[in-house]
């Protein structure tokens, strides 16, 4: 057997402004994480995919290929030059789907590295990340391409859609408590809403966008000079400019404001929105009370976690 690991992510800042050409910043969750495992299957089986935490069994050929990750599957057998071996790969994941934690791509690249460990070939996480976004396409439909880079390359990055990613340098630790709301929300729904929203009214989504933009340079400066105050009042403001667009809910407000009440510097949707997670930013002091501020206000599940620097 040979397994393969991925971690969830979030997003700091950007989304769906990322979409149309502006800067995101996201970081990797390690305390979320999929695993995938290869295991020898009788001959003649072929190759299975053992998506046990939903209930299916998918093989990777037929047309089942065009299932995401039976298809991110078939383009590493593709990329590896492999025949289609007789193996179950299963899969298993501690991450909430549809919530705006990348459990889609993180998924996919546990697969691709454990399928790659299994062949005895290591790939850099820049073919990784082109394997996974062929999946994540199937996923979202028209996704900016940054859940696959951050999941690949497993620390935060600068993301301009349409460019390399740049591993993104922190001056000291960020704690993060993020809140799930329990309610499943599709990226490909909130994204394709936003294009429509962005089709019927350009001007006012390109002024909305331009705003997101300058905020995530801005928290850029503030995250490279550790001005943690400063990073908290732009995930207010990058939160006000998300529920213009449409993309935030009753249940993400009233969980941005507890965590703000209960003494986080900053707090915001993270993801697609209108479900899913949203993150507060916290010293450590303030970490319990945010914690406790968010499971009274209607949390399904609170995590904890800290973007630590990282050297390139």
């Amino acid at each position: 057997m040979t397994t393969g690991s991925a971690p969830g992510k979030i997003i700091l800042f950007g989304e769906h402004a990322v979409v149309y050409g502006r800067p995101a910043i996201a970081a990797p969750v390690s305390q979320l994480a999929a695993t995938a495992t290869v295991m020898a299957a009788e001959p003649g089986n072929g190759c299975v995919l053992d998506l046990s935490d939903i209930g299916e069994t998918v093989p990777v050929t037929g047309e089942s290929a065009m299932q995401p990750l039976a298809l991110v599957t078939r383009l590493t057998l593709d990329a590896l030059e492999m025949a289609t071996p007789d193996w179950r790969i299963v899969l298993r994941s501690t991450i909430p789907v549809s919530s705006g934690l990348g459990s889609g791509a993180a998924a996919a690249t546990a697969i691709v590295r454990a399928i790659a460990a299994a062949a005895g070939h290591a790939l850099t996480p820049a073919q990784i990340s082109a394997l996974v976004y062929e999946s994540e396409r199937l996923f979202h439909g028209t996704p900016s391409g940054i859940d696959n880079t951050v999941v690949a390359y497993e620390q935060p990055v600068w993301f301009v859609r349409g460019q390399s990613p740049e591993p993104f340098v922190i001056a000291q630790p960020v704690t993060l408590v993020i809140g799930d709301t329990g309610i499943a929300s599709p990226t490909s729904v909130t994204v394709g809403d936003v294009r429509r929203g962005w089709q019927a009214e350009p001007q006012r989504y390109e002024t909305i966008f331009d705003a997101v933009g300058r905020i995530v340079y801005a928290a850029r400066d503030a995250v490279q000079s550790g001005d943690v105050a400063a990073l908290g009042r732009l995930m207010d403001e990058n939160h006000a400019l998300l529920h213009e667009m449409g993309v935030s809910s009753v249940e993400l407000d009233r969980l941005c404001a507890a965590a703000r009440q209960a003494g986080a510097l900053g707090a915001k949707l993270s993801g697609g929105g209108r479900g899913g997670n949203m993150i507060a930013l916290a010293r450590e002091a303030e970490v319990e009370s945010v914690e406790q501020a968010l499971t009274a206000a209607g949390a399904r599940r609170v995590v904890t976690t800290v973007v630590e620097p990282k050297q390139n």
